[in-house]
């Protein structure tokens, strides 16, 4: 089953130390739902990403990264409107980040509907996440394409991660991001965010109200404390791994593409059983805690061999 991402790409200016008072970059590929396709591919899936570029430098970098990592980039559309969109991450002692972008605007802003719908192809799943909805010609974009995925029979999940830098407010936020769940099969929150997405902050009740929305298979990550998910009557909770952080950049996006990895290879959420999803939880948080100890984003997401081998 051939997993998609559509939505933004683009740099990560990632602080890596401070030098005489004056904070030190690198430029390291990133964007939640690209970083999505890349550990998908990275996990023995076929992947592809759809979303936008400028015609420069940085663009160029991208659409390699993506072919790289054995992601399509068929669907990379390129603009000279607008340069690559940079989202620059400051770093603190405990390795959590605050970010700030260079989008005013961005080239991941700038995604052709029509051309991403056909570029879909041959998708089973399609995955998008909330920084695609903060601008409006980029919502209307994407959810577009979201809805003909979702009536060609295109199993669709959803990541919102929520960046305050990027709206106008949070009450804007709140609106735009829960909007799109009734359209989603499968989605991902962190604890963070459930107050946000949901309205409570115990994870089990958020669960409960994405079942009631009709998710039919809803996670909530919880740090360094692992993940619980829900599907239909059944419900787990499983541990995460303990590491020494160097950078938290990419982490949940590295869970959830090794997640859907897994339901890819099962061939989508029919059958799924208590066991399974366990395992999937399992291997996912193994994944994201590999990502964890490592700086960067794409550069720091492990092959499907670490993960085995890590898990033995």
């Amino acid at each position: 089953m051939k997993i998609t991402a559509i939505g933004e790409i683009l740099i990560d200016m990632t602080q890596t130390h401070v030098e005489n008072g004056i904070p030190h970059f690198a430029a390291n590929p990133g964007g939640a739902p690209a970083n999505v396709a890349v550990v998908a591919s990275k996990m023995g899936v076929d992947s592809a990403f759809i979303g936008c570029v400028g015609d420069d430098l940085y663009g160029g970098l991208l659409r390699d990264t993506l072919r790289n990592n054995g992601v399509s980039a068929d669907g990379l559309q390129v603009t000279s409107k607008a340069n690559t969109t940079l989202a620059i991450v400051m770093v603190d002692d405990r390795g959590e980040r605050s970010f700030s972008f260079y989008r005013k605007p961005g080239a991941d802003t700038m995604i052709d509907a029509e051309q991403a719908i056909r570029d879909l192809g041959d998708t089973g799943i399609l995955h998008f996440g909330s920084v695609s909805l903060t601008d409006p010609a980029c919502r209307d974009a994407v959810i577009t394409v979201v809805q003909a995925a979702k009536k060609a029979g295109t199993l669709i999940t959803y990541d919102p991660n929520y960046r305050a830098a990027l709206w106008e407010h949070e009450d804007a936020a709140v609106l735009q991001m829960r909007a799109v769940l009734p359209l989603c099969d499968i989605v991902k929150i962190s604890d963070e965010e459930t107050m946000l997405l949901c309205g409570v902050h115990d994870p089990a009740a958020a669960l409960e109200k994405l079942m009631n929305l009709g998710i039919r298979l809803a996670v909530v990550t919880l740090g360094a404390h692992g993940a619980m998910w829900r599907y239909g009557n059944l419900q787990g909770r499983v541990p995460g791994f303990s590491v020494k952080v160097a950078d938290t950049n990419g982490a949940g996006d590295t869970f959830f593409g090794a997640f859907l990895s897994r339901i890819a290879g099962h061939g989508g959420l029919d059958g799924l059983t208590e066991e399974d999803l366990n395992g999937f939880v399992r291997f996912a948080n193994k994944a994201a805690s590999i990502t964890t100890s490592r700086p960067g984003a794409i550069p720091a997401m492990p092959t499907l061999k670490e993960v085995q081998e890590a898990l033995q």
